[in-house]
């Protein structure tokens, strides 16, 4: 409770006063019944209109208090349970933005969704409810006791007798549906997951003709989660019907018991209209108590799955940097001896003694197999991974002995999955420096090649990107990733087979700007297509992810075996393709 403390504590004045605002609505709900059991016995009985219309006066004052006090109460326990989840859910989303890639793995995006909304609502609506039901349901309860008692202690002790009863009813109710609303929430996870996907991948669905499998594949989500859901709301729906019978049973009892002393006269006909209506509001309490606790076991199960997010230890963080204030300068790269599992207790190896130099200023090709591990070995320079075994060294300090933004502010990478955000052009490029002026922006989309097609837009730089950018092709959405990264001014720069949906001219453009944009940055270019490393200043050459050959275009061409025979198949492939 300590962690959760910290999201009440700013909203503590809304946390008190909404229930005892809900106090006063109780005080009314249990006078009410006494004052019209004094109309009847009092008023009806001996003819005195005056005390009649005194006592009905007393009445509309009393619900008037009681509207007050519930409409404050459902207000400050509102603002506190939505101020609490949103409090919360920052915290989440900020968790989320720090997890390392292995960190994500954990998790499936639509489960991450899933926590972040539909699991903290659950959370929001039983703050809600039990603030609005903290006090009042057991005030009412206790008060509706206490005046049943002094009425006539005999007639109540029908509700002694129910009431064990019921309560071990509601409790094997609780038990038996907390299991079930976790397995909910985990198919709601299956079915966010399923929608996600088919959302991100249509064109790849539409192309395929599989819309019938996808179709197929939803609707077994879907029904799982009906299936889960039924399974949980079976239980639920029991309380109700359980409550009305009890509560049916229980004013039956008491009519009939106090039917005979009416006619016995012992009891005033008032006094068993009153004490009807605490016999009510005692069964009542204890529904709202059973609506809380039900709410309970699914909210629960949300928290549960809340703090799993936020008890991940993210393994990348600045947590033993010894130069927290140091900036990436030259941007030398080098590798030491550096090995990498994704798995940790796996004996496989995705990278094995990896080691090199790129000095600052140089250009580093790497090439390889899919599969060698290319992309996971530049990763490991902003520290997206880090390295199981060696050092991985920038500038001649650990990458580990970097602050993560410092780091990273001094590493551009384009990705090989090229990713653009909704709105215009000009706000992605802005992502490169949120304070570039307009004319650093068109040189950069200048030097990447993407001003000749922004500027056949309407609307040019205030073109709308739709999500991901998909009304834009490949290979212009590679170009504005390329800007976006010149733009940041990198001392680093990592071009992930960023430049494979372009032609070899456009390639060849992009990269003769490097020299003047980026003279004194370290290139690192990974690339299918071979020219598009032949001329950098050193070539790695990956497999199975192992270092086969090192040096220019020339040496491996005459010493290694594997660049050898990637340059050979693409030669002439390309001489029988012209």
């Amino acid at each position: 409770m300590k962690r959760y403390w910290k999201y009440i504590r700013p909203y503590l004045a809304a946390f008190i006063c909404g229930p005892i605002l809900m106090i006063v609505e109780v005080i009314g709900e249990v006078l009410l019944p006494k004052f019209m059991a004094n109309i009847i016995n009092v008023g009806a009985a001996q003819r005195n209109v005056p005390y009649i219309v005194s006592m009905g006066v007393v009445m509309i004052i009393t619900a008037l208090l009681m509207m007050l006090g519930g409409i404050g109460g459902a207000y400050f326990a509102a603002k506190a349970a939505i101020s609490f989840s949103s409090d919360l859910r920052s915290d989440v989303f900020d968790k989320v933005q720090k997890f390392s890639f292995a960190n994500l793995d954990k998790f499936s995006t639509g489960s991450l969704v899933t926590r972040l909304t539909n699991d903290i609502t659950q959370v929001q609506n039983l703050i809600n409810m039990a603030l609005r039901m903290m006090l009042r349901a057991p005030g009412m309860l206790v008060g509706a006791l206490i005046m049943a008692f002094v009425m006539n202690a005999q007639l109540a002790l029908v509700v002694l007798v129910v009431m064990p009863v019921l309560v071990l009813l509601i409790a094997l109710v609780i038990r038996v549906a907390f299991p079930r609303f976790e397995i909910m929430q985990k198919k709601l996870d299956t079915l966010n997951s399923t929608i996600q996907e088919m959302l991100i991948n249509v064109r790849v669905i539409k192309s395929f003709v599989r819309g019938s499998y996808e179709e197929e594949k939803f609707a077994r989500a879907n029904e799982d989660l009906k299936e889960s859901g039924l399974a949980a709301f079976k239980v639920v729906i029991l309380n109700m019907p359980i409550m009305m019978v009890m509560m049916n049973a229980t004013t039956l009892a008491v009519v009939w018991f106090g039917g005979k002393q009416i006619l016995a006269g012992s009891m005033p006909v008032g006094d068993l209209t009153a004490f009807t209506s605490y016999i009510v509001q005692i069964l009542m309490s204890l529904m709202m108590l059973a609506m809380v606790l039900l709410q309970s076991s699914r909210a629960l199960a949300s928290l549960r799955r809340i703090t799993e997010v936020l008890d991940t230890q993210v393994d990348l963080t600045d947590e033993g940097c010894s130069l927290p204030e140091k900036k990436v300068e030259s941007g030398r790269v080098e590798f030491r001896n550096v090995s990498f599992r994704y798995y940790k207790n796996s004996q496989e190896k995705v990278l094995n003694k990896i080691s090199f130099v790129v000095e600052s200023g140089q250009v580093l090709g790497i090439i390889g197999s899919t599969g060698s591990g290319k992309t996971t070995l530049v990763s490991m320079i902003p520290r997206l991974y880090d390295a199981d075994e060696g050092e991985v060294m920038v500038d001649g300090a650990n990458v580990r002995d970097y602050s993560l933004r410092n780091l990273r502010e001094g590493v551009g990478m384009v990705l090989q999955k090229n990713v653009l955000f909704s709105g215009t052009i000009m706000e992605n490029l802005m992502w490169g420096d949120e304070n570039a002026s307009r004319g650093e922006i068109e040189r950069c989309a200048a030097d990447a090649q993407a001003a000749p097609f922004i500027d056949t837009f309407t609307d040019g730089y205030e073109t709308e990107l739709g999500q991901g950018g998909v009304n834009v092709s490949g290979g212009q959405k590679q170009r504005l990733c390329i800007a976006r990264a010149l733009l940041k001014k990198p001392r680093i720069l990592i071009l992930d087979d960023s430049t494979s949906a372009v032609d070899t001219a456009t390639e060849a453009r992009i990269r003769e700007s490097f020299t003047s944009t980026l003279r004194d940055a370290t290139k690192i270019i990974i690339a299918q297509r071979i020219t598009s490393v032949m001329g950098a200043d050193v070539i790695a050459v990956l497999d199975e992810g192992s270092i086969v050959g090192l040096g220019t275009h020339e040496e491996l061409l005459a010493g290694c075996e594997a660049y050898q025979e990637i340059y050979y198949s693409q030669m002439e492939k390309e001489a029988s393709a012209s």
